[in-house]
């Protein structure tokens, strides 16, 4: 569920593959539900290539062409499951502000100390 007047970045590019926005309030409206399918159909697609991954992996005659192609597949799966997962990413609620984000009440490491 997006946040109010948050733009929602869609599982499909724009112009020239360029990030186009999605901007609503109405999460059961066409687009917001059209998007989500997409995204669950994104997923679902990814899940099957990932099992024929598998199978093509397994199989030491695989041709050259056929690993190639693979590999291309894979590319456009992970480029749009990183897409799903920026995209409800942005959709996770914030924090309150009495809170760090974490339930230890310990401290939290900016995100520059992971590199």
């Amino acid at each position: 569920m997006t946040r109010n007047n948050e733009l929602r970045l869609p599982p499909w590019s724009g112009t020239d593959g360029k990030p186009c926005f999605l901007s609503t309030d109405d999460v059961n409206g066409h687009l917001s539900c059209l998007a989500d399918n997409t995204e669950a159909i994104q997923l679902s697609l990814a899940a099957e290539l990932l099992d024929h991954t598998s199978e093509v992996l397994e199989d030491t005659q695989a041709a050259p062409e056929e690993l190639r192609a693979l590999a291309h597949d894979l590319a456009e799966s992970l480029r749009s499951t990183l897409r799903v997962a920026e995209s409800r990413g942005h959709r996770l609620p914030l924090p309150g502000p009495d809170t760090h984000g974490n339930d230890t009440g310990g401290p939290m490491l900016p995100a520059a100390a992971f590199g």
